[in-house]
């Protein structure tokens, strides 16, 4: 046997169809296996792989092993001379896997082998070539030089930016997305280091093949797709630290004591620096909005007292107490107001701001009523201040809107989308898509052949002019229809920043793509996830924790309702602190393949405890539950099986 594919899997599963699609092809032109280990997903992956992959080995861990056990686990098991380590999210060309062991067999001193990765958008990726991180190479990567300078051999040696993207190099990192070695090579070198978890065995593998007197390779004549980020995203603070401790147990390994020393206090200073960072700008993100808000609320009650003193029945200014205090307290229950009501949440909704602003002015309103005499200063200036706020507000959100910023453009954003492949299979697509989050504007279909009809607004060598004409935003491709090799070579050449490319696998219910190098790859989904939008994870907390402070308020008076009335107090605690829900999902149904929710007190079938179900829906009362989750369907479930709050 020629070849061995070892692929990871941790909760990707719709990622992984598609790269076992591509590998399938891929298997045609040479004699190969496919071992795919899963790390204890929760997605379906498994189930989906047994049923569309049977060809497949599927080794099933019950924990999340890391990447070097689970690697190590397949490799232990291979027949092939060759063995590919394969990243899940990742798509080969028809060729790829033939023309790697041409390669090979041509240069029996190559140990290993990486080839030129694109992301979704067909840029090329930089860690397809990459050098030893030294102390110095290592400082210009983490404190940003080598972004700077990126051809620069001094500044960006960590990504070999001096060598041609284009051209057959030697190199001495490989990436761990896709690492063509050889068996034997393996066999003198040793598998991969399980000190590992995840992230620096790639570089610690790449040196020890280089130790052992092999030479690894760039490869760029058969690029592949890398969906940068699937199984863990790469900006978070958590990527960080994991992958500078990485650096640290290498240099450990492999540096001189005091060079490792030197390298692990330079690491470390990154990790605080670059985890700062990511606070600080996550906090300004999440607070600009409201502050801003906050601001236009306050300055208008500064801008309008002054004119409504001279008019006011009574005469004489407001006391000091109302500009320190009372209108800092009415611009904070606004605010408070447009959050619950999902005012900051993509796409920005101007009902959502319209309803916080009233909501609020109602709250402030009763809150009035109950003060004593004394701090009762103006209902005709709350509403004066809530007239300034409607209008300064929503002109605020059409301001952000003209800007352009994503995650404050005013309702729906429709993308124009063609379609590639047969007719057929792009009305399937165009389905699934119209089913998602996104409302498309498909501008229509395009046929892979220069053979078309009128079902057809042109074929695949007319692209270029179809995007011009149409003023196209997206592509989808049909992997049914069109093989992975033609995908890539139109990414790469079409390559646009305004354009996005997704790609359809066949029989599945998911079209995946990804929008830059910096993020992980967009999954667009028939909408099975109603209960995981933000507005409604909100809303569910909002309730949990007005039923738990609800209930240990009456606690006393119901007593005797209760069936385990102790419990019931504990569990009121278990919520409140964020352990339990009042509502979860049904656990003898299997649930998979939903949204991961916390457990649940009562679930759905609380709601039908009098009625006889047919065994069809209580085989899909999570999903249906799931699909349509409405905070009513709690509130009715809570109403019908209060007595039970103390399971």
């Amino acid at each position: 046997m020629k070849l061995t594919v070892v692929i990871v899997n941790y909760n990707v599963k719709h990622f992984i169809r598609q790269c076992l699609y591509s590998v399938r092809e891929a298997l045609e032109l040479i004699s190969g296996e496919v071992i795919v280990v899963d790390n204890n997903s929760v997605d379906g992956s498994c189930q989906m792989i047994r049923e569309e992959f049977p060809e497949v080995a599927l080794i099933e861990n019950k924990k999340n092993t890391g990447f070097s056990v689970a690697n190590n686990q397949a490799i232990r098991m291979a027949q092939g001379e060759y063995i590919l380590l394969l990243n899940p999210d990742t798509v080969v060309q028809r060729d790829t896997l033939f023309k790697c062991a041409e390669f090979m067999d041509q240069h029996p001193e190559a140990g290993a082998l990486g080839v030129k990765m694109i992301d979704g958008k067909g840029n090329f990726l930089p860690e397809s070539k990459r050098s030893l991180p030294t102390p110095l190479i290592a400082f210009f990567k983490m404190f940003g030089l080598s972004r700077l300078f990126p051809r620069s051999g001094f500044f960006n040696r960590y990504n070999c930016g001096h060598l041609s993207e284009n051209e057959i190099h030697e190199i001495e990192i490989l990436a761990g997305a896709f690492m063509f070695m050889r068996k034997t090579a393996l066999d003198k070198t040793g598998l991969l280091d399980e000190t590992f978890f995840m992230y620096g065995e790639d570089i610690d593998l790449s040196y020890r093949l280089i130790q052992s007197g092999y030479k690894n390779y760039y490869f760029p004549e058969t690029p592949i797709i890398h969906y940068k980020g699937e199984s863990t995203k790469k900006g978070s603070i958590n990527y960080v630290v994991l992958f500078y401790n990485a650096m640290i147990i290498f240099a450990h390994k492999h540096f001189s004591k005091s060079n490792a020393f030197y390298f692990s206090l330079l690491i470390r200073l990154a990790i605080y620096f670059r985890a700062f960072m990511a606070l600080i700008q996550r906090f300004i993100v999440a607070i600009a909005v409201p502050l801003a808000d906050a601001a236009i609320i306050y300055s208008g009650f500064l801008l309008i007292r002054p004119y409504w003193e001279k008019f006011k029945p009574d005469g004489g200014n407001y006391p000091e107490v109302f500009i320190k205090w009372i209108i800092p307290a009415y611009v904070l229950i606004w605010v408070l107001s447009l959050l619950f009501n999902g005012a900051y949440d993509p796409p920005v909704k101007m009902k959502r701001t319209i309803r916080g602003l009233l909501i609020g002015t109602l709250i402030i309103l009763s809150i009035y009523a109950l003060l004593p005499l004394e701090f009762r200063f103006s209902r005709a200036l709350i509403l004066l201040g809530t007239i300034w706020s409607l209008l300064f507000i929503l002109l605020f959100r059409y301001f952000l809107h003209l800007a352009k910023l994503s995650n404050y453009r005013i309702g729906d954003i429709k993308k124009r989308i063609v379609i590639i492949g047969e007719v057929g299979e792009c009305d399937r697509v165009a389905d699934i898509l119209r089913q998602t989050h996104i409302r498309p504007e498909i501008v229509g279909f395009v046929s892979p052949n220069e053979v078309h009809n009128g079902d057809y607004i042109g074929h695949l060598e007319q692209i270029d002019d179809i995007i011009r004409v149409y003023q196209v935003e997206e592509i989808v491709f049909c992997a049914r229809n069109i093989d992975s090799g033609t995908i890539i070579r139109n990414m790469l050449e079409l390559s646009n920043a305004q354009l996005e490319y997704k790609i359809a696998p066949p029989e599945s219910l998911s079209v995946i793509g990804s929008n830059s190098i910096d993020t992980a790859g967009d999954l667009y989904l028939i909408n099975l996830n109603s209960i995981n939008k933000r507005s409604n994870i909100r809303k569910k907390r909002i309730l949990d924790f007005l039923v738990s402070i609800g209930l240990i308020i009456i606690w006393p008076l119901m007593f005797w309702l209760l069936h385990r009335p102790f419990n019931a107090i504990y569990n009121a605690v278990r919520v409140l602190t964020g352990q339990l829900t009042w509502v979860g999902y049904e656990e003898f149904v299997e649930n998979n393949k939903l949204p991961k929710i916390k457990k649940g007190i009562l679930t759905p079938l609380d709601g039908y405890r009098k009625v006889k179900l047919d065994e069809s829906v209580l085989r899909n009362l999570n999903h249906l539950y799931s699909k349509d989750y409405k905070v009513l369907n709690d509130i009715l479930i809570l109403f019908k099986s209060f007595k039970e709050l103390g399971r």
